[in-house]
């Protein structure tokens, strides 16, 4: 299972850039998501 980091404002709850994060360390959040793969397809 593949994983992916996104990157959210902490106030809004609206998905940032990266760059956006390292500019407002202190209103942004990252997460790190699990990407469920994809059954069935070859």
């Amino acid at each position: 299972m593949a994983k992916q980091k996104v990157v959210r404002d902490a106030i809004t709850g609206q998905f940032v850039k990266p760059i956006e994060a390292e500019r407002r360390p202190h209103t942004t959040v990252t997460e790190t998501v699990k990407i469920p793969s994809k059954k069935g397809k070859k």
